[in-house]
């Protein structure tokens, strides 16, 4: 099955531009949207590539790292910055639009040049996931730095599975069910042309792969094997929680700007839902605990999450 695919946001905006959202009728919406788009493609040539990449993990804490640097003065906004945009989705999803059309994402040199050491990026959680996300980024943005926050593999599939619930995408009654029916919902899956066509998207390896989204290694191999060591960071999300302020202090240094004491460190885009069954909880530590290890052996950190 295959669908076109549409952009994750998970960016908050001003009030005012929120207001204004709220307000313009969704016709009008996706005129400006494509407007803006075309226009940034004919000028591309004035767009320099992205500084930084967040390639997940989903429901792994992207989208408060994103909104702590949309905070940070040496921080500029994708383009066009009233648009609340996390991501381009160019390394996963939007590959064939080609590298014109996603330099029009990004701000010109001349509204760089107006701040000095500033950078620019763009968070996808499903670049660290698809198979050809690494590659693809490492041809484009050979320089960029990538940043990736590692959750509890169990809390984070349990919070990607009410996510999808809260979304309508996800049907299935409980998240039970769903893990059992991942094996299943994947079968007619196509990685080799998900791998190998730009064009390609499957909706099932994006949107039902909770288990698998945790299996870390296996995906964030393919960047620890491509990428220079520093230029990669690797976050615990339960550390970015337990000490915000001593991550992104260290998110800061990593992307080279100054150290800002004024960004409002709260969580992001982490919805409401009841508790896991103890029973699941329990089994999913078991199966995720010799991938744990695994990671904690190639990252030579403990990644086993108790």
């Amino acid at each position: 099955m295959t669908q076109t695919a549409q952009p994750v946001r998970g960016v908050e905006m001003p009030r005012t531009v929120q207001l204004l959202r709220r307000t313009t009728p969704r016709t009008a919406q996706l005129a400006v949207r494509s407007a803006a788009r075309r226009y940034g493609a004919q000028t591309s040539s004035r767009r320099p590539l992205p500084d930084y990449l967040i390639i997940g993990a989903k429901k792994g804490g992207t989208s408060s790292l994103t909104n702590w640097l949309i905070q940070h003065p040496d921080n500029l906004r994708m383009f066009p910055s009233f648009q609340p945009l996390k991501s381009a989705h160019f390394f996963d999803i939007s590959f064939h639009e080609g590298v014109d059309w996603y330099r029009g994402h990004f701000p010109t040199e001349r509204a760089r040049r107006q701040h000095p050491g500033a950078v620019v990026g763009e968070a996808s959680p499903y670049y660290m996931f698809h198979p050809a996300a690494s590659a693809r980024a490492r041809s484009v943005v050979p320089d960029a730095k990538v940043i990736a926050v590692l959750r509890n593999p169990v809390s984070r599939a349990y919070s990607n599975y009410w996510d999808r619930v809260s979304a309508g995408t996800e049907t299935l009654p409980t998240f039970e069910a769903a893990i059992e029916a991942e094996e299943s919902r994947l079968a007619d899956v196509d990685h080799d042309r998900l791998r190998d066509d730009p064009s390609y998207y499957s909706l099932e390896h994006d949107q039902f792969t909770y288990l698998a989204r945790g299996r870390y290694l296996e995906h964030l191999s393919t960047w620890l094997d491509t990428w220079p060591a520093e230029q990669l960071l690797v976050l615990r999300a339960e550390d970015m929680y337990a000490d915000p302020g001593a991550v992104f202090a260290e998110v800061q240094t990593f992307l080279g700007i100054r150290q800002c004491p004024d960004i409002d460190l709260k969580t992001y885009n982490e919805r409401s839902k009841p508790p896991i069954d103890p029973r699941t909880k329990e089994r999913l530590a078991e199966y995720y605990r010799p991938y744990n290890e695994a990671l904690s052996e190639r990252l030579g950190r403990d990644m086993r999450w108790g």
